[in-house]
């Protein structure tokens, strides 16, 4: 789901040129818009049979959720209410029909819309994802340029055992240390949850986005703000160092990349100084790879979200997905994954656009 730093390092050489007269014309940013939008259509119904023919191999969702634990009749009577019991390829023809309608289905455990799962926890996983791309960012680009500036010196190569380190590890151990390490032995952050009982009492009385952050900014309270932002230290940081190490390697190939290139070297002989170069000549297209890659971070967020918010009991869409997993509720996880599958698609083709709005070669 992620993509290798070198591997999209290569895509950047030199700053963009300027505008060629076709796209100055808007031509040739309006087909690509087109193509990148048609292909959204593919990419999304793959994703979604591939979900669809992967749950149905355990059988139908009837059976898995709730055999043994019903008396034959009542559950073959549920198995034909559901139309469990059908042809699969009609099965599959009315779930496409039924995605169309933004229509995921009904839980199994607790009925309720899948639906409304989604709008009711979306947001928390939101949250926690955008978090996790602001530590991303703040570490990765900074810590980037550091280690490109130092090259071949003791500050790049533990920098960059520091960003393998962060990638390689699994996001559920990372979280334990930090749970036991700032949470049980300092006492620096709360264990667990997105925020305190008073808190979370205080934002759900008061209605408002789901987004604890924004709703405690809202309330004007001082407090609730400090409790939302000291609980979500923890889990931001766990899923964002993941991130961080790739935006850190793809900065610092990049950085180096274009630090010899002719532009770099006009400005060498004017007499820029070499941390000027880094900071102002090569630093700005070295963040072309980054931009065209958080698409792909993100599906990666988002599956290691499910980790996250379970290990942190962030109730979001993670928690709730292992949750019904564990109850074997595959309507409500076949749901769960057609919409992220759809996110990141739709995030995708948005990374694309901002893409090719920067770098006008990206259109052709």
């Amino acid at each position: 789901m992620s993509t290798t730093p070198d591997v999209a390092a290569a895509a950047v050489s030199e700053p963009p040129p300027a505008l060629a007269p076709q796209a100055a014309r808007g031509g040739g940013f309006g087909r690509y818009v087109l193509v990148r939008l048609l292909l959204m259509i593919p990419t999304v119904l793959i994703l979604v049979t591939l979900v669809f023919f992967l749950i149905r191999l355990t059988g139908d969702p009837i059976t898995a959720a709730l055999g043994g634990r019903l008396p034959a009749d009542q559950l073959a009577e549920r198995i034909h209410e559901a139309g469990y019991d059908r042809p699969l390829l009609v099965q599959y023809l009315e779930y496409l029909g039924q995605i169309l309608r933004f229509d995921f289905g009904s839980t199994i455990t607790d009925n309720q819309p899948v639906m409304t799962v989604l709008a009711e926890y979306g947001a928390a996983t939101l949250e926690l994802v955008t978090y996790a791309l602001v530590v991303a960012f703040l570490i990765g680009i900074p810590f980037g340029l550091v280690a490109a500036a130092n090259r071949d010196r003791w500050p790049d190569a533990a920098l960059r055992v520091g960003a393998i380190f962060f990638y390689a590890t699994p996001v559920f151990f990372a979280g334990l240390v930090a749970k036991l390490v700032f949470s049980v032995w300092l006492g620096w952050f709360p264990v667990s949850g997105r925020a305190g009982v008073r808190t979370e009492l205080a934002l759900g009385r008061d209605g408002g986005t789901g987004i604890y952050l924004i709703d405690a900014i809202r309330s004007g309270n001082s407090d609730y703000v400090w409790d939302v932002l000291s609980h979500a230290v923890l889990p931001a940081m766990t899923l964002g160092l993941l991130t961080a190490g790739i935006f850190l390697r793809l900065v610092r190939t990049n950085v180096i990349g274009t630090h010899n290139m002719p532009y770099i070297d006009a400005a060498r002989s004017r007499g820029v100084s070499e941390s000027r170069l880094i900071r102002t000549h090569a630093y700005r297209p070295a963040l072309i790879p980054i931009i065209t890659v958080v698409g792909l971070q993100i599906a990666l967020m988002l599956g290691g979200a499910v980790l996250t918010e379970t290990t942190f009991e962030w109730q979001g869409l993670g928690f709730q997905l292992a949750k019904y997993l564990q109850a074997r509720d595959f309507v409500a996880v076949q749901g769960i994954v057609a919409l992220i599958a759809i996110i990141v698609a739709v995030a995708n083709f948005i990374v694309d656009i901002i893409a090719a709005l920067i770098d006008p070669r990206v259109r052709y």
